[in-house]
Formats: structure tokens, C-alpha cells, sequence
């Protein structure tokens, strides 16, 4: 079973933590706002009996070749291409209700893949995907409290937190856990 979703962050940092004195609102004073922005696509994976696993593609504002700020159709296909590649058949592919998830040339392309089986969340139900918690992850670990000095440096965090939880298989099981859906074969 795969669960997908998109996030995207941007150069201003999230606040894990702050103190004050007694009795004073804490002010964190952060430089300058950015419009730059990375969006990321992540599929968590799990099979019985074997590891769960994390595939994640980035883009950047740069990586714009169809004018789009976050990710298109196309770039869902070969992120499942990937994933096909990886895992082998089948694959049972959960969405949440992103308009592009339901573009005319994504359900094409599942409708001519007899190992791809498509299954939406209900609308407005992020608890029930467990890549929301990846995310959670993401923004109270390894991107709190960071002033990022350039786009490149964001990406560079992102990565290595992403990395990170690909290698620990527990934090991604947790994930699965937090939304209380279970795998069965």
C-alpha cells in the first residue's frame, strides 16, 4: 500500500521552540520574507513483512519547465514509475483529493496499468495520511529554529531529514500508526 502527498516549504523557519521572560509574549524576529519555495512529492510505501519505505522527489521554483510552481501530472506519473520499478507489482496507491491527482492524464495512465489500483481519502481527512506525518516530522526536526541562507541550503536540510527517516523504517511505520489504519494482505 502507498500513500502519497505534496508539501511545500518555504526559506522562513518554522519554530519548534522559543522562551521568554515570565509574564512577556516571546518575539522571534526573522530577516526578510522569501517567496522561494521547494515542493515535494513523497510516497510512503509499506508491504507485510518487509521494511516500509520513503520515495521522495523535490522541485524547486527553478525546476519550473511547465510554468508550474508544484508538481504536475506528468511529475506524479514517473514518481509512480519509480515507485513500480522499486517495488514491482502490485501497487495500491491511496491519494488525498488534489485536483491534479485527478487530471485526465494521470487517470489515463492508471487506467492502462493493470498494477496500479487507485483509492482516494475522504475529502479534508489529512490525519488519515501518514505522509502528513512525514512532514510533521520534517518541520519539528530537522527544519525548526534554521534561518536558511539560501534556497539551496533549504533543499540541503530537506534532503538530509527526508534521508533520514528513509533510514529509520520505525519513524515511517509511526506514521502508518498515528492514523490508525492497519495492512492487511
Amino acid at each position: 500500500m502507498v500513500f502519497e502527498d505534496e508539501a511545500g516549504f518555504s526559506m522562513t523557519p518554522p519554530q519548534a521552540k522559543t522562551w521568554g521572560r515570565r509574564g512577556r509574549t516571546p518575539v522571534v524576529r526573522v530577516r526578510g520574507r522569501s517567496r522561494r519555495r521547494i515542493s515535494i512529492a513523497a510516497l510512503t510505501c509499506y508491504k507485510p513483512g518487509e521494511r516500509s519505505r520513503l520515495i521522495y522527489r523535490p522541485r524547486n521554483d527553478d525546476d519550473r519547465r511547465d510554468g508550474r510552481k508544484s508538481f504536475s501530472w506528468r511529475d506524479y506519473r514517473d514518481l509512480l514509475i519509480a515507485a513500480h520499478q522499486q517495488f514491482g507489482d502490485p501497487i495500491v496507491l491511496v491519494w488525498d483529493n488534489l485536483n491534479v491527482h485527478k487530471a485526465a492524464g494521470l487517470r489515463e495512465f492508471a487506467a492502462s496499468r493493470d498494477w496500479l489500483t487507485i483509492y482516494y481519502l475522504p475529502p479534508y481527512a489529512p490525519d488519515l495520511n501518514p505522509v502528513e506525518g512525514i512532514w510533521s516530522l520534517l518541520r519539528r526536526g530537522w527544519l525548526s529554529n534554521v534561518a536558511f541562507s539560501t534556497p539551496e541550503h533549504l533543499i540541503r536540510r530537506v534532503r538530509r531529514g527526508l534521508r533520514h527517516i528513509q533510514y529509520h523504517p520505525g519513524l515511517i511505520d509511526g506514521c502508518l500508526a498515528e492514523t490508525g489504519l492497519t495492512i492487511n494482505p
